[in-house]
Formats: C-alpha cells, sequence, structure tokens
C-alpha cells in the first residue's frame, strides 16, 4: 500500500472508532507551505455528522493517529485543518521501495490503445510557432499516455489539397520561373510558403484595382481573376488533369522534403501519415448510409444537412447539393478510416481551439451515427500562441516559422553558455550538442509548461534564462546532480539506503515527499491530457532539490550514512527529472 492508502484507511479507523460513523471516501492534500506537514485532511466535512467543531474534530483524530498509525509522527490542527508529519521511518522505507523499483513512474500496461493525431500541417507552407506547440502538445501527450499504461499510436494527417494549395501552385506557375529548391538554396516548405504570400500579395494589388473600377470589396473579392483561377486549378485537380496533378505533385514534394528537415530538428516523429488527397472523399459512403437511417435529410436544392439542435448545436451542412463533399464529410470518412486500420480505445485530435464547434459536431453526428467508438473520441483543444508584437499570418508572411526560430534559439543558447565559461574543456562537437539541448528544451518547456487551454504569449528570451521557470534551469539542475553523481564515484562512495536509526533532516524528508509524487502527476497529466502537469512538477521537483543542495552538506558531513543516503537521493533525483523531462520530449545534458 501506498502511504496515502495507510493514511486514508488510518484516518477511517478514527473516524469509525471516535464517531461511530462511516466515512466517505478520504480525501488527503499537501500541506501548504506556511504550515508544519506533508499531508492534510480537512475536517469541515464532518463538522454536521459529528455536531463538533473543525478544531475539535482534527484533535481527536490527530490524537488517535498518533497512538494507533504505524506511520504518524505528529500532527497540528489550524482552523479545520489536520496537517499531518510522518516518522522518519516511513520516508525511508518509502525512499528504498522507489529505488529499488526500476519502472518507477511508469505503469503497466491497462490493456487500452489510444490514437494521438496532431501536427496537421498544411503544404502550402512551412511549420511555424503554432505548429509547435501543436506539435510538442501531441509528442508529448504519447509519451505520457504511454507511460500510463496505453499502447499509443501517433498519426498525422497532412492537409495536401483545397484551395490554399492551389494558391501557392498558381503563384509558383505564374512567377516562379522554374525556381527550385536546389536553384534557390531555399527549403522545400519555405519555398512553397514564398509563393503563397507572392500569392496573397497580387491577389490583394487586383482587388484594389477592381474597386478603383468602382466594383464592391466583396465583389472585387470574388471576381479577381487570381481567385477565379485558383478555383479552375482546384477543379482541374479534382478532375485529375494531368498537368495540375505534375505541378501538385512536384511542390507537394518539395514540402515533405522540408517537414522531414524540421521534424528531424524537433525530434518528432509519426507511426502513420494520413493525406486529406486520399481521404476527402471517404465520407460519402457515410453520408448514404445515414440518409438510409434518417440520422441526415435532404433538403431542397439536394445538399444533405443534420439537424444536432438537440446536442446544443446547429444544423450542419454535410454534403453539397452538387454532391462534393465538405470538411466534416471527410473527417467522417478519416475517422472511419482510422478506426478501420487501428481499432483504437480511444481517439485523441490535437487541434487549436479555434476547432472546438467543429469536433462537436464531428462526435455528434459520430454518436447520431451509433458508432462504437464515438464515445472514445476526444478533441485535445489548445490556444493559439501570441507574439510581444501580436497575432501571426501566414497569408501575409508574418508568422514565426518554426525553422528559423530553433536556430535562433540554438545561437541564443550558445551565447548566454559561453557567457558564463563553464564549458571551455568541451569539443565542439559535445557544445553544439548542448547547445541544440538547451535550445530545444527552452522551446518545449516554455510550450508545453502553460495549460493547453489557454492562449499564450511566447518570448524567446524569456524561455531559455537559467533561473526561474524554464527547460534550462530544469536542466542545469540535471546536470549540477550528474557532477555530484561522478564525484562520489571518483571517491568510491556508495549510494546507500540508511537504517532506520538515522535521523533525517527537514529537506530530506521533503524531498522524499517530492520524489513521492511523481507517479500521481504522471497518471495526473494522463488523465486530464496535461503535459503541463508534468512541467510543473519538474520544476518544483528541480526546486525542492537546490533548496536541499543549499541546506545540507553531502561530502562534507561528518556521517558517513548520510554522505550515502544523499548520494542516493541526488541519484533518484536526478532520475526522476531525466524521465519527467523525456515525457516532455526533451534531452538532458550530462554536463553543462
Amino acid at each position: 500500500m501506498t502511504i496515502e492508502a495507510i493514511l486514508k484507511e488510518d484516518i477511517q479507523k478514527a473516524i469509525q472508532t471516535n464517531f461511530e460513523i462511516a466515512a466517505d471516501e478520504i480525501l488527503l492534500q499537501p500541506t501548504k507551505k506556511e504550515f508544519e506537514g506533508f499531508y492534510t485532511f480537512v475536517t469541515f466535512t464532518l463538522t454536521k455528522t459529528t455536531r463538533r467543531s473543525p478544531v475539535e474534530i482534527g484533535q481527536i483524530i490527530g490524537n488517535y493517529l498518533n497512538e494507533n498509525s504505524r506511520i504518524v509522527e505528529s500532527f497540528n490542527v489550524v482552523q479545520g485543518f489536520l496537517n499531518i508529519n510522518l516518522k522518519d521511518t516511513t520516508w525511508l522505507d518509502l525512499f528504498g521501495e522507489i529505488i529499488s523499483d526500476g519502472s518507477f513512474g511508469t505503469f503497466p500496461s491497462n490493456g487500452q490503445s489510444v490514437m494521438v493525431e496532431f501536427s496537421s500541417p498544411n503544404t502550402n507552407k512551412p511549420l511555424h510557432l503554432g505548429h509547435l506547440r501543436n506539435n510538442f502538445l501531441g509528442d508529448s501527450l504519447s509519451k505520457i499516455l504511454k507511460a500510463s499504461g496505453f499502447d499509443v499510436v501517433k498519426t498525422c494527417l497532412v492537409n495536401d489539397r483545397g484551395i490554399h494549395i492551389c494558391k501557392s501552385m498558381l503563384a509558383y506557375r505564374e512567377l516562379g520561373g522554374g525556381e527550385t529548391p536546389e536553384s534557390s538554396g531555399i527549403k522545400g516548405d519555405h519555398l512553397a510558403g514564398k509563393y503563397y504570400v507572392k500569392f496573397d500579395v497580387e491577389y490583394k494589388k487586383q482587388i484594389a484595382e477592381l474597386v478603383a473600377q468602382g466594383m464592391s470589396d466583396e465583389d472585387a473579392a470574388k471576381k479577381a481573376p487570381w481567385i477565379l483561377e485558383a478555383q479552375r486549378l482546384l477543379l482541374l485537380w479534382e478532375k485529375g488533369d494531368a498537368e495540375t496533378v505534375a505541378l501538385w505533385q512536384k511542390m507537394n514534394n518539395w514540402v515533405y522534403q522540408g517537414f522531414s528537415v524540421t521534424y528531424n530538428k524537433i525530434g518528432v516523429n509519426f507511426d502513420k501519415t494520413y493525406y486529406e488527397s486520399n481521404t476527402y472523399l471517404l465520407g460519402k459512403d457515410i453520408i448514404e448510409e445515414g440518409l438510409k437511417q434518417n440520422v441526415f435529410f435532404k433538403k431542397e436544392d439536394n445538399s444533405v444537412w443534420i439537424d444536432l439542435t438537440e446536442e446544443g448545436l446547429d444544423e450542419k451542412l454535410v454534403l453539397r447539393g452538387d454532391g462534393t463533399s465538405v470538411y466534416i464529410t471527410q473527417d467522417l470518412g478519416t475517422t472511419e478510416l482510422k478506426n478501420s486500420d487501428f481499432h483504437n480505445d480511444r481517439y485523441l485530435w490535437v487541434v487549436g481551439n479555434e476547432q472546438d464547434y467543429h469536433f462537436k459536431v464531428l462526435f455528434g453526428i459520430l454518436k447520431r451515427l451509433g458508432r462504437p467508438y464515438a464515445d472514445g473520441c476526444f478533441h485535445i483543444s489548445y490556444g493559439m500562441v501570441d507574439l510581444p508584437s501580436g497575432k501571426m499570418k501566414s497569408r501575409e508572411g508574418t508568422v514565426v516559422d518554426a525553422d528559423d526560430l530553433v536556430d535562433q534559439m540554438v545561437k541564443t543558447a550558445e551565447s548566454r553558455t559561453q557567457e558564463l565559461g563553464k564549458i571551455d574543456d568541451f569539443a565542439s562537437d559535445e557544445a553544439r550538442k548542448l547547445y541544440n539541448q538547451l535550445a530545444l528544451g527552452a522551446l518545449k518547456y516554455f510550450l508545453l509548461k502553460v495549460d493547453p487551454k489557454k492562449r499564450m504569449l511566447f518570448n524567446p528570451e524569456e524561455s531559455i534564462d537559467f533561473q526561474g521557470h524554464t527547460g534550462p534551469f530544469i536542466q542545469y539542475t540535471y546536470a549540477r546532480i550528474r557532477s555530484i553523481a561522478r564525484k562520489a564515484e571518483q571517491a568510491g562512495i556508495a549510494a546507500v539506503v540508511p537504517p532506520a536509526t538515522y535521523q533525517m533532516h527537514q529537506a530530506e524528508r521533503e524531498l522524499v515527499f517530492a520524489l513521492a509524487q511523481y507517479p500521481t502527476k504522471v497518471m495526473a497529466a494522463a488523465n486530464e491530457f496535461a503535459p503541463s502537469i508534468v512541467s510543473l512538477y519538474a520544476f518544483e521537483l528541480a526546486k525542492v532539490y537546490n533548496q536541499f543542495y543549499a541546506e545540507v552538506s553531502i561530502f562534507s558531513d561528518p556521517n558517513p550514512e548520510a554522505v550515502q543516503f544523499r548520494i542516493a537521493l541526488s541519484s533518484v533525483v536526478s532520475e526522476t527529472i531525466r524521465k519527467a523531462l523525456g515525457l516532455l520530449g526533451i534531452e538532458v545534458p550530462e554536463r553543462m
């Protein structure tokens, strides 16, 4: 049994013995830092049934625990809060279990599988800062869910067709002059993005010219030559026109090569990639099936709809009157295909919160259709990323490119590290590896430490600070501990759990308590789909260790048991930091 389980059982016995009532579920919480204790039980809920004050209840339960619990050392009552201290033997036993558990923080298989779909790039532009939050969330969630016992499949749906792709194609056809990634020295996805921006510039110019001739803004936007030609290109592509398809394939292949470089740079990969060009027609059979079941209905123009007003939504178009699909049609088909391919118990979509309504509709339709996997579908909604300069816009070329950002972060990591002057003995390859670890650690941690649902402001300078709530601060703590481990090894000092007679320092107790929280945090992050829980835990553990490091001597304590114990504590902390940051996709440096 865990400490929490033993303590809950003891509190239940105390309530039963002293008040002769059966206690409901016992809830424990960490004691607030301003009070003495590690676990707190709130007594207010018992006042009505016991007809006693919260303080009196706390005193009665506390006295019982002191006399009868094998793990409780002492207690104090603050208003209705019973704060509990544990015996040193309890902490030492707990640490012994942690140090002997090679799978600490990793749960056995729960027999369930989950698919995490993330990234979802468009082939008309490179990945940008917003994509990075998406990719890091999806990748981290996949790792956390795997650690919590799920069999995980990582997938990506590439948006490789549609009017936005045709815009880049048109601009390249008219203005490209045969430019290629090789001839220009421009990465393939950047080259496609360059012509997406050029389309927007020319399109706005044409709109302005039509407005100057007396046309309204709305009509000009619909009748500008380039938007009409882009729409024609889309129709030609859907008809399989050889020349159009060849241009589409050529530009998409450039983009895929570019994406591959970026994914490799940021440490993200997928088990399977789906392409919209292969899936956008798949939903039509499902629409036909739904019409027969009266899930959908037709309007006079032959368009097909579903009425989701009972679910608090609206009527939703699922097929146009001319028989062409809309986005929800594709998603119905793609979801069916994914289930056919993998038969997962859960399906997660990591997609920005601007698509909240879309996924409510998708899941509502799946439930109306009676799909058995519908209840296992979840939209992992996340907020947009803003910059100090404001919102990003791809078509106007104001996005922060992912490749450029990573490169700039590496340069910043290099300059910050060299300012500290602590790696003068590093070989050039070792130094470059460190700069990359720090840069990606800073970037990933900054984007993952915020609750996914919240919109966030990204500040590159703040993210790479070696102090404060940052990835490099945690990485530095790990490197410091690894230095201690090397020193202990050179001195021949073993890491040993002390005997039951050992008198612990308060900083040691707090460190064991912090370590013990790790499995709970991993499971909470999995249940809430929130890597931010693991992020905050890693930071708090690093803080507790640094406080421990400041308060106790590791090597010069006259008690050899204390030295060996502190070496052991440090070793487990470093391994736990490595595991926690690993769940965020962050590597740790052995030296800094």
